[in-house]
């Protein structure tokens, strides 16, 4: 069977077909533009470019892969959480609901969220934890929560929050210590970059107490550092090693109340290599490939499969 999976997240407009027979994913994305030297976007601005992108988009997926579907999955909101909502996602449902109206195929809805922890389970073999409880970690530029996840009496995934940021998500810390450098937004990539060609590695002081972080004293650090004349590769090295070593605390903490069980990270954070290489390295967690990390449908391509064969 193959699914049609889109979402619109506020920086990424993505589908993708998944067949659940061969395990095939098949994706398409486009990172939404920002202004050089901003921070993010307005709704209104990622509303228009995802209305601009989607249908070319899709129509691409559809010459590369055939349009036989036999359902649609698309991300409805961030979180599985009362209140949870954000205007770009309304440009994928109506696409996915017009797509199911006029194919008469079933149209599945699921959480942004839901979607990441899919992606991540799918792509570091670890699917068979969509039956089990897990810690997952969703961390990027819009959250930075350390998830329990058991198995969905009404949903997919029954998520509870035992962990998260007091200020700043990771990935908003990264961009904004990347926006002072002068690095194009989104930041992460080119920031990793910079970092991977310091030979420091840094053991700062972070913030963490009962599973939740504060990560607002890094921005004032890394400015801090460009001032008194650290060079940009040394700043984002230290941006990282902060990052990582207050992920690693989280970790502890869930580990030692919840008990050892399975570690899943997603999110377009845990796409970096310093970062990952350290926390796999200690804790043995599973993370999403990187083009499953960042924003994509494949997660709710994934789940729609899952829903159609339930």
């Amino acid at each position: 069977m193959r699914t049609l999976g889109i979402d619109t997240s506020n920086y990424t407009t993505s589908a993708c077909i998944y067949d659940s027979e061969t395990g095939e994913v098949f994706q398409r994305k486009l990172l939404l533009p920002v202004k050089e030297g901003e921070k993010g976007l307005r709704q209104s601005d990622a509303v228009f470019h995802h209305t601009a992108r989607l249908y070319p988009l899709v129509e691409k997926l559809f010459e590369c892969c055939g349009t036989e579907l036999d359902a649609i999955g698309v991300s409805e909101k961030p979180r599985d959480a009362e209140g949870s909502y954000m205007p770009c996602f309304l440009v994928g449902v109506n696409a996915a609901r017009c797509i199911a109206g006029a194919t008469g195929k079933p149209v599945y809805g699921f959480s942004h969220q839901a979607g990441h922890i899919a992606a991540a389970l799918y792509s570091s073999g670890k699917m068979n934890l969509m039956n089990e409880k897990f810690i997952a970690f969703h961390v990027s530029g819009g959250t930075s929560e350390m998830l329990l996840v058991s198995p969905g009496s009404e949903r997919v995934f029954d998520v509870e929050i035992i962990g998260e940021t007091l200020d700043l998500n990771c990935g908003q810390a990264v961009d904004r210590a990347g926006v002072m450098m002068g690095i194009p937004f989104p930041c992460g990539k080119e920031l990793e970059a910079l970092a991977l060609r310091s030979d420091k590695v840094f053991n700062p002081k972070v913030c963490v107490k009962d599973g939740k972080c504060s990560l607002s004293g890094l921005e004032n650090q890394c400015r801090k550092m460009l001032e008194s004349g650290e060079s940009k590769e040394d700043v984002s090295r230290y941006c990282l090693d902060f990052i990582c070593k207050t992920l690693e605390k989280m970790t502890e903490y869930a580990l030692s109340e919840y008990g050892n069980l399975p570690l899943v990270f997603a999110g377009g954070v845990m796409s970096n290599s310093i970062i990952r290489n350290k926390i796999q390295s200690r804790f043995g967690a599973g993370f999403a490939q990187p083009d499953f990390s960042c924003d994509n449908a494949a997660g709710v391509a994934i789940l729609a499969g899952r829903a159609l064969n339930e």
